[in-house]
């Protein structure tokens, strides 16, 4: 059993018959009355976000997991199928269990959260940024630099992401994982 004391992003908690990952938290005292924890969760079943309030002490149920490192293979449409790094066993999850799938391109290692329980894989976790390529974008219009004026841009996995205007196609771009967000231009 854990407490609100323990809460923290990616802990894997028991909630209304179902499994829940911590994706946000926020420990709030205010000035009158008891403290208290909003969280946002999501279903690594469903994929379903749902915010709730835990008062301070309230007992969770949480899960025990494992991480692996997993290779992403390919995407068949319905399921997204990886392979362990260690073993070279592989496994398949739905959309719902990734948390920017848009974001990721075949060959990309990432995190795979596990059940010691039964051994079902619960979520991936991306890492911190990836690198991908711009496919797609329109040229900048010279003189519209003036402020931080950003276009839209499509990288090689398919996803969107508004770029600076100096970016262009071919260009390798930083782009951070958890917002899905332009981080910087990558230098060959």
């Amino acid at each position: 059993m854990a407490t609100t004391s323990d809460i923290r992003n990616g802990l894997c908690i028991r909630y209304n018959n179902d499994i829940y990952k911590i994706v946000e938290f926020l420990h709030v005292k205010p000035g009158k009355g008891p403290a208290f924890v909003r969280t946002k969760m999501k279903s690594v079943t469903t994929g379903k976000v749902l915010d709730n309030t835990f008062s301070a002490g309230h007992k969770l149920e949480d899960v025990r997991v494992e991480t692996h490192k997993f290779q992403f293979l390919y995407n068949d449409g319905d399921f997204y199928h990886f392979m362990n790094e260690a073993d070279y066993t592989q496994i398949q999850l739905t959309e719902a269990a990734l948390d920017k799938p848009e974001l990721m391109k075949e060959g990309e290692v990432v995190t795979v959260i596990i059940n010691t329980e039964d051994n079902a894989p619960l979520s991936v976790e991306m890492p911190a940024s990836v690198i991908l390529e711009v496919t797609a974008t329109e040229p900048g219009v010279k003189g519209n630099t003036a402020t931080n004026a950003t276009k839209p841009a499509t990288v090689e996995t398919g996803a969107t992401v508004n770029v600076p205007l100096f970016i262009n196609e071919g260009d390798r771009i930083k782009v951070e994982t958890e917002k899905g967000t332009y981080k910087e231009r990558v230098k060959d």
